[in-house]
């Protein structure tokens, strides 16, 4: 497999109901990672984006968490309806969508 241009990485950190931190996969994280994989399936864009589920991200707060290299642009509260979004802008358009971002402060 050829180097990807960027990667995906989807927390799909599952911990127990009502931990202190709370979990991405309490929040719908597999649905969006799924969600992304079909895209880039759907647009047959294999060659040129990597999607990988993950462990804890870090700031489990803002879930379902995403993260994105290069650039290390991490969005937050991702729902399956913005991953079309983050594809066409961020990915194909090299523009991050600046209202999904997690404010660095956070993690």
């Amino acid at each position: 497999m050829p180097r990807p241009q960027a990667h995906v990485f989807v927390c799909s950190q599952q911990r127990p109901e009502g931990h202190p931190r709370g979990s991405c996969g309490a929040v719908g994280a597999s649905i969006v990672a799924q969600t992304f994989s079909e895209e880039i399936a759907k647009r047959n864009l294999f060659q040129q984006f990597a999607v990988t589920a993950t462990g804890c991200l870090g700031p489990c707060h803002l879930g379902a968490n995403v993260l994105i290299y290069p650039g290390s642009h991490l969005y937050k509260a991702v729902k399956p309806a913005d991953v079309s979004r983050i594809i066409e802008e961020h990915l194909l358009g090299g523009n991050p969508v600046t209202e999904l971002l997690a404010p660095e402060a956070e993690w």
